[in-house]
């Protein structure tokens, strides 16, 4: 899809300049024309006039750019855009579809808040008005604000429910069961969409999602650092690869004992070898070899084999199986019932 589109700021000005004075003045300084981008707070003080009314000012303006730029290479911009939000099923938020068509366009040399007027003024499609819990975005009027807030709703109720980030497919493959009896078609690259607009979701390097206010998502603290990168990992680390992890992607100098002290008090890390350590919840207990050997037997309930020990052991442990073979000799909690079968003894049992 990608067309190149030959237009200059200066083309872009030769557009304004038809325009009333006052709306030429407003939409320069909303647009960083001249490296004079202004809020609408600035723009009211200086007029002495509402936000609102500069606001309706800019948007009476981008209407008379949509009809004065028909035909021409500005136009292509706005099918581009069109494009694109097809593409993304009728929404998309305003700096993904300003940078998509930029990209698409090849517009490397333009004011990128030029391109967001020229698609606001495309009357095919809209722009969503400012509020404190969305970001703006484009969008067709065809896409249903009720999908919009359920798609969100939703989202929002699994994931306090789990009280965990979950993988982005996962939880739209769940929205998409739960809403079906609503909304019988609901395509990833939506729900993916409508997510992105909402301030209180936020995308985890765009493989998990979780709640803005969840600190794994915006971690602080040394514990919660640790804790981001192993859930990053999913797999047991070793302190000092942990150590090395948080420095790189943190930026910042990490000290060896700091963070081998936070693994070892803290109750959310379980170590199972040798300095290396996995997270609690991953169902694993804390625990010595013979403590884990202890459990394994109750949970048997009868003899088992060093074999087997040794092999149930190695499921939640990264120890040497010579490590669990001395442990299986310890006399006060174990005892041999034959050659190669071992239980726990009276007491323990």
């Amino acid at each position: 899809m990608s067309t190149a589109v030959s237009i200059t700021e200066s083309d872009f000005i030769k557009v304004i300049d038809n325009l009333s004075e006052k709306e030429k003045e407003v939409l320069s300084r909303r647009i960083w024309l001249n490296w004079e981008k202004e809020t609408l707070q600035e723009i009211w003080n200086s007029y002495w006039i509402t936000r609102e009314r500069v606001r309706q000012i800019a948007e009476c303006g981008i209407k008379k750019i949509g009809r004065l730029i028909k035909a021409s290479e500005f136009e292509k911009i706005q099918r581009i855009g069109e494009e694109i939000l097809k593409l993304h099923w009728w929404l998309l938020i305003r700096d993904n579809l300003v940078n998509a068509v930029i990209n698409e366009a090849w517009l490397d040399n333009i004011n990128w808040s030029i391109i967001e007027i020229i698609l606001q003024s495309d009357f095919n499609i809209k722009k969503s008005k400012p509020q404190s819990w969305t970001k703006t975005y484009f969008y067709f009027p065809e896409i249903s604000k009720k999908i919009i807030n359920e798609i969100h709703k939703e989202s929002l109720k699994i994931l306090k429910k789990k009280k965990d980030i979950i993988e982005t497919n996962i939880l739209y493959e769940m929205i998409k069961v739960n809403l079906f009896s609503s909304f019988w078609k609901i395509d990833n690259i939506l729900i993916s969409s409508v997510l992105d607009i909402f301030t209180d979701l936020v995308k985890w390097e765009e493989k998990y999602i979780g709640l803005t206010d969840w600190k794994i998502l915006n971690p602080t603290t040394l514990k919660n650092k640790a804790v981001y990168i192993m859930k990053k990992r999913k797999q047991p680390m070793h302190f000092l690869e942990l150590v090395n992890e948080i420095s790189n992607h943190f930026w910042e100098i990490v000290k060896v004992g700091t963070i081998h002290n936070e693994l070892i008090r803290n109750k959310d890390f379980v170590l199972i070898g040798r300095w290396i350590y996995v997270l609690k919840e991953w169902w694993y207990k804390p625990g010595t070899v013979l403590d884990v050997i202890i459990d394994i037997f109750k949970k048997a309930g009868k003899p088992l084999s060093t074999e087997d020990v040794i092999k149930r052991v190695l499921k939640t442990r990264k120890v040497k199986k010579n490590t669990i073979y001395m442990n299986l000799q310890n006399k006060n909690c174990i005892r041999r019932v034959w050659r190669n079968l071992y239980t726990l003894t009276e007491n323990i049992a």
